[in-house]
């Protein structure tokens, strides 16, 4: 491997480790305490379905 080889591939793991840690400085900050509360009459009424009936045949 030459210098520049070497050299471009310390830039390129550097650019990524960035990429990652900025990522996930934004998942921390603004995604990790976000819940999603659905269920599936909620979802049902939302698609305009209706909710299945357990053991029911279609």
């Amino acid at each position: 491997m030459t210098p520049d080889e070497r050299r471009l591939l310390r830039h390129l793991v550097t650019a990524v480790v960035v990429k990652l840690a900025v990522l996930v400085g934004l998942w921390w900050g603004f995604v990790r305490d976000q819940r999603v509360n659905a269920d599936t009459a909620q979802t049902a009424a939302h698609i305009g379905g209706t909710t299945p009936v357990p053991g029911a045949t279609p």
